[in-house]
C-alpha cells in the first residue's frame, strides 16, 4: 500500500511512520475506499507514539496508539457527518480540528503546518463534492462550512476564512471577465499576479491544476 501513497508523501513525513499506519489500516478500508492523505503528530519533545489522522474519500479516521504502541484505537466519521474543518497555526505547529453535525469537535495537535494544510485542502475538496452534488457513495449534505484559522502566537490574533469552492459553472463568468482585462496590465503587474498564485499553491490553498490554468491565462500576455 505504501507504493500507492508515494505521491502524497512530502519532506515533512516519515515514510516508516506512514507505512506503519497504513499496514494497520489495510484491513479496515472499505470497498472502493482510497486514502487521500495522512498526517502524523510531531510534538516539540520526542513523540514515541504519535497520534495521526487519516482522510479517505469516504471518512476521517483518528488513530491513537494504546498500550505503549502495541495496539491502536481507531475512531472514524463519515464525510456526511462532518459539519466543518479548521486549522489553527502557531509557532510549534498546527492544530487540525473537525466538527460533526452532533456538535462534537475533535482536534489533533502539533501537526506540521504543511501536513495540516494538506489535510484542510483534501477535506475542503470532499465537502465540496458533497455540497455540489457530485456523484458519490455518500449522502448529500447542505450548509457545509470550511474555514481556516491562522494565529501568530498561542492566542488568536488574526483570522482568515476560506469559503468552500463553488461549482465551475459559477466561477466561469468572473474568470472570463478577468481574461478580458489581462491585456490592460503591465508586464510587472502580470508577474506579480503570477507570483501571488504561486504562493497560494505553495501554501496549499489552491490545487496544481488551478495554478496551471491561471498561469496559462497570464503567459500569453508576458
Amino acid at each position: 500500500m505504501i507504493d500507492n501513497l508515494k505521491k502524497i508523501l512530502n519532506e515533512d513525513q516519515d515514510p516508516k511512520a506512514i507505512e506503519k499506519i497504513t499496514s494497520k489500516l489495510e484491513n479496515l478500508l472499505m470497498s472502493n475506499e482510497e486514502i487521500g492523505y495522512i498526517a502524523v503528530q510531531k510534538k516539540p519533545a520526542i513523540t514515541v507514539f504519535p497520534d495521526s489522522i487519516v482522510v479517505t474519500n469516504k471518512r476521517i479516521i483518528l488513530c491513537k496508539p494504546k498500550n505503549l504502541g502495541l495496539s491502536m484505537e481507531f475512531m472514524d466519521y463519515d464525510w456526511d457527518d462532518i459539519a466543518g474543518t479548521f486549522v489553527k497555526e502557531g509557532f510549534l505547529g498546527a492544530d487540525f480540528s473537525f466538527s460533526t453535525k452532533t456538535d462534537l469537535t475533535h482536534t489533533v495537535e502539533y501537526l506540521p503546518k504543511n501536513q495540516a494544510r494538506k489535510l484542510y485542502t483534501y477535506a475542503k475538496e470532499q465537502l465540496d463534492i458533497l455540497k455540489n452534488g457530485v456523484e458519490t457513495n455518500l449522502n448529500l449534505v447542505s450548509n457545509t462550512s470550511v474555514e481556516i484559522e491562522e494565529v501568530l502566537t498561542e492566542e488568536v490574533t488574526d483570522f482568515a476564512e476560506i469559503l468552500p469552492v463553488v461549482q465551475d459553472t459559477e466561477i466561469e463568468e468572473p474568470i472570463s471577465s478577468q481574461e478580458k482585462k489581462l491585456s490592460e496590465f503591465t508586464k510587472e503587474e502580470l508577474f506579480d499576479k503570477l507570483n501571488n498564485y504561486k504562493k497560494l499553491l505553495d501554501n496549499g490553498l489552491i490545487l496544481q491544476g488551478e495554478y496551471d490554468k491561471l498561469k496559462n491565462e497570464i503567459l500569453p500576455f508576458l
